[in-house]
């Protein structure tokens, strides 16, 4: 199996292999384009959304600066997701956005891992695993998920939190490492 082939299996493998570099590269040619448009260029930006993600929903709106290890190629963005200056997206494999999901200033949603065998690491190897937020969140400013997780529906995550395990549906969960402090009741969510 070649290094290419283990990057979304969840096994180690070398992110230096020339394959995916080369891969790497394109994508990011078009992330640089991206971030290089102006303001007034919004029909430009939605264009290029289209070209760099494996999915984008329509209605999604990414503020730049965005910075993404592949340029956004193997992210999944739903319909109608925001996301404000400086998301950061180690999309080394599969990142998945639901609708209506709000994303606030420096953002980490992070697939790549390496090792704890110091020595694989010295070698420069990682493993990949997805990460997935679900329909209706919002993660507030400084939110760090980190690979493997998954965020349910309708579920908020408090600034500055650090998300290292699951979080169910309908939640607000908060802190390092994140937690949930309560469940959100309907009567709760009419403002």
């Amino acid at each position: 199996m070649s290094e290419k082939d283990k990057q979304h299996t969840g096994e180690v493998y070398f992110p230096g292999d020339p394959e995916i570099l080369e891969e790497q590269i394109q994508y990011q040619e078009k992330l640089y384009d991206y971030n290089q448009t102006r303001p007034s260029e919004q029909e430009k930006r939605t264009n290029l959304l289209k070209e760099m993600f494996a999915e984008i929903g329509e209605n999604c709106y990414i503020e730049p600066p965005f910075h993404a290890n592949f340029g956004g190629h193997h992210c999944h963005f739903g319909k109608n997701v925001y996301a404000n200056y400086n998301l950061t997206a180690v999309d080394d494999t599969h990142i998945y956005v639901g609708d209506n999901t709000m994303i606030a200033p420096n953002v980490i949603l992070a697939s790549a891992a390496h090792p704890l065998d110091p020595e694989e690491r010295r070698k420069g190897y990682q493993y990949n695993q997805p990460v997935h937020i679900g329909k209706n969140c919002w993660l507030g400013a400084g939110v760090i998920v980190v690979p493997g997780v998954s965020i349910g529906d309708d579920t908020v995550i408090g600034a500055g939190s650090v998300v290292t395990k699951d979080i169910p549906s309908g939640v607000v969960a908060v802190g390092n490492p994140c937690r949930v402090i309560k469940e959100i009741k309907r009567e709760e969510t009419n403002g």
